[in-house]
């Protein structure tokens, strides 16, 4: 339902006239309605927009100086008035000022105000106590129900703590003096007034609500508390939480115990035959342990465990004459049990620390002792009252096994598990020591480590200073080090220079003898060449043409003989084209090209010996391998040179070619079985025959040896012996660019 401002008859004519004639009317206004304001973000408030609006004050408290609730039909907003004038509540007035985003909801600040008259309040909102402590209805008038749990009367309003459910909140009626305060505790309440959050500004968090009832007609009991409870019977203590069929949500029970500890303005344990409890009560006078008093209070729990919430203690005239403390096992506590029971444990005492009690509390500047004591695997905490905390850290030393008497405070979890427990020391007589402590105290231990600190400290200087110079002493034998590396790899680099100059020396020499040889061998080749020539093509020639000129002669008288001479001619015109091309066929050498040495031996050998009478036997006797290329191509000239003298002048049959690998010599041997000859009486170059001198001429350059063994009709054996080194083929570095003869 939509709150809206009723007018008393004839007001409204009143509230225009007295706005269009007031004297300080406002300037164009931007926002004209309280929803409006509420609505800004802050933001938005930040900016300072002009607002003009009309409505019903609902609040003004005399102690507010000058601020006030302002409510129209649309929703109600709070005035930062700060001028000594205040509206009161019922009047109707406009106000006009600026936006502000005030602490939790946007204010109107700077505002100007005049009265226009006087109205009802607007009807309040029902709603619940969730909604009320969300903050929704900051500021507006609200109407909601709740128990009152404590009730204080000041001069003209009653301070009301209120609870409904797991919520509480304060609210201030009129002091109404037909009402008794001391009754209203465990009534129930029905009150309307404006709702104010309490908040954090810093943060514009909201901490809680007030509400503020205005006049007595908003406040009503709807149900008074029965005044039978203090006729009841006394419920049992760990009965509180138990359940009882005939339990009323929200109404008070009796319970009695003995006093064990109290927490004055706080809180107060009590113990009877079935368990302990906490009661929570503003009760200040000090109360003797072992006295028997009743408490009349709210039954509810905190943190999953019972608890007696805004209880008013009744003393009674018994007392106890000593309560003694429950010695308990551990495995109960961690069940969860005896809590708020007087008990004793034992322990080691880890430490004793001073703190302040706190500051909300009612003794903010006392202090505390807090032990901390292991019991077993399990580490809990005790405290001392203030009284007897300055004598207690003299008294227990650390490390020492102790026996503590208190009262137990526990914290479960959701299944009832202990998950830490701390003991409520009446006083230090409830501390026994069983054993103190050995020599070596945490005091002691403490001077110990300090003194072993400064003899580390004087070590550690003295180590450093012994580094730096070691340090020093390291970087002069580096920079020694360096420049002996420095001294050594320019030695390694001019050695390495030397070996490669010699090395190319080695390489320009090696090309300079192989240049060397090669010229020699070229020479050699062109004079055996002019030598062959001169033995067959010329002389080949010659014959033709001697043959030719007898058949010029003869042709006229005798054509037979002349035909004899010219079939001569012809078979030596094609002895002499076959011998043409075996030269040029030699000066190619395309065996050593395509076969090794042997290969190309039978092959040249084959094809000298091919058409005639001459039969070849080539044999090869050890490991072959490759040789220099040099001694290769002489050695199939020496092959070629013999196998030729063999076809064209032994007259021989059988013509065996031998090839012999030696370890460090290879060896060619030509046999044949021909006429033979006086190798002493051979013609030679003076006769134009160039074989046996080429040979030799080659067998020389490659450092060989020849050797020639004939006689008339035994044929003829020709071996050439040549030394071969034990370096493989190849290894040799090739000529470098630019090497050559000298």
């Amino acid at each position: 339902m939509t709150p809206h401002v009723p007018y008393a008859p004839g007001l409204a004519v009143a509230i225009v006239l007295g706005a269009l004639c007031s004297p300080a009317a406002p300037p164009a206004a931007v926002l004209t309605n309280a929803a409006q304001v509420l609505a800004l973000s802050g933001e938005q408030a930040r900016q300072k927009i002009s607002i003009s609006i009309t409505g019903v004050v609902t609040a003004a408290e005399p102690t507010w100086n000058g601020r006030f609730f302002v409510q129209d039909p649309t929703s109600g907003v709070f005035v930062n008035n700060t001028n000594a004038a205040q509206p009161t509540v019922g009047d109707v007035v406009h106000v006009w000022g600026v936006s502000h985003p005030g602490g939790y909801a946007p204010v109107i600040t700077k505002p100007h105000w005049e009265k226009l008259g006087r109205a009802p309040l607007p009807e309040a909102k029902r709603i619940s106590v969730e909604r009320l402590m969300s903050g929704a209805e900051d500021s507006q008038r609200v109407e909601v129900s709740a128990v009152v749990r404590s009730a204080v009367p000041g001069t003209s309003r009653i301070a009301l703590e209120l609870a409904s459910g797991r919520y509480r909140f304060r609210a201030f009626p009129p002091l109404d003096p037909g009402i008794d305060p001391a009754k209203l505790v465990g009534a129930t309440v029905r009150l309307r007034g404006t709702a104010a959050a309490s908040f954090n500004a810093p943060l514009r968090h909201i901490l809680t609500v007030a509400v503020f009832v205005p006049q007595s007609s908003d406040f009503s009991i709807e149900q008074l508390p029965s005044p039978a409870v203090f006729e009841e019977p006394v419920t049992p203590l760990n009965g509180i939480a138990q359940y009882r069929h005939d339990s009323t949500p929200g109404a008070r029970i009796r319970v009695q115990g003995v006093v064990t500890y109290q927490r004055p303005g706080e809180a107060v344990f009590l113990q009877d035959a079935t368990g302990g409890l906490q009661v929570r009560c503003s009760e200040t006078n000090r109360l003797t342990p072992g006295a028997v008093v009743e408490a009349i209070g709210f039954p509810d729990a905190e943190g999953y465990l019972p608890i007696l919430q805004d209880a008013k203690l009744l003393q009674t005239r018994r007392t106890e004459p000593s309560l003694s403390p429950a010695r308990v096992p551990f495995r109960e506590l961690l069940q969860g049990r005896h809590h708020g029971e007087f008990i004793t444990l034992q322990g080691k005492l880890l430490d004793l620390s001073i703190r302040p009690e706190s500051p909300t509390g009612p003794r903010p500047n006392a202090v505390k002792s807090v032990l901390m004591v292991q019991d077993s695997n399990f580490v809990f905490s005790a405290e001392l009252p203030p009284t007897d905390a300055a004598a207690s850290r003299a008294r227990l030393p650390i490390g020492s096994t102790l026996e503590v008497s208190g009262v137990c405070v526990l914290q479960v979890n959701e299944n009832g598990r202990m998950q830490s427990l701390n003991l409520l020391i009446p006083g230090s007589a409830d501390i026994r020591i069983l054993a103190r402590p050995g020599w070596w105290t945490p005091q002691r231990l403490a001077i110990g480590l300090g003194a072993v600190l400064a003899v580390l400290l004087v070590a550690m200087t003295w180590t450093l200073m012994i580094l730096r110079r070691n340090s020093a002493l390291r970087a002069s034998v580096a920079e020694k080090a360096a420049a002996q590396q420095e001294l050594q790899r320019a030695h390694d680099l001019l050695e390495s220079r030397v070996q490669e100059r010699t090395q190319q020396l080695k390489v320009e020499m090696s090309a300079r003898k192989e240049a060397e040889v090669r010229f020699k061998a070229t020479l050699a080749e062109r004079t055996r060449l002019a030598q062959e020539l001169h033995d067959t093509l010329e002389q080949t020639m010659t014959g033709i043409g001697l043959q030719l000129d007898a058949a010029g002669q003869l042709s006229p008288q005798q054509p037979e003989r002349a035909s004899h001479h010219v079939e001569i001619a012809r078979n030596l015109m094609t002895q002499s084209q076959i011998e043409l091309r075996r030269s040029i066929w030699d000066l190619h050498s395309r065996e050593l090209e395509e076969f090794d040495l042997c290969d190309a031996l039978t092959t040249s050998g084959r094809q000298l010996t091919e058409g005639t009478d001459v039969q070849l036997r080539v044999e090869m006797k050890g490991t072959p391998r490759p040789l220099p290329e040099v001694m290769e191509e002489n050695l199939l000239r020496i092959g070629r040179e013999a196998l030729t003298n063999v076809v064209k002048h032994s007259g021989a049959h059988l013509a065996t070619l031998t090839l012999l690998f030696g370890a460090q010599s290879v060896i060619l041997r030509i046999q044949d079985d021909g006429k033979g000859f006086t190798p002493n009486g051979a013609a030679g170059p003076r006769e134009g025959h160039f074989g046996i001198r080429g040979m030799s001429d080659r067998t020389k350059r490659l450092g060989g040896r020849l050797s020639i063994q004939s006689a008339p009709g035994a044929g003829a054996c020709v071996q050439v012996e040549i030394p071969v080194s034990q370096e493989p083929a190849g290894e040799a570095s090739p000529p470098q660019p630019g090497a050559g003869p000298a």
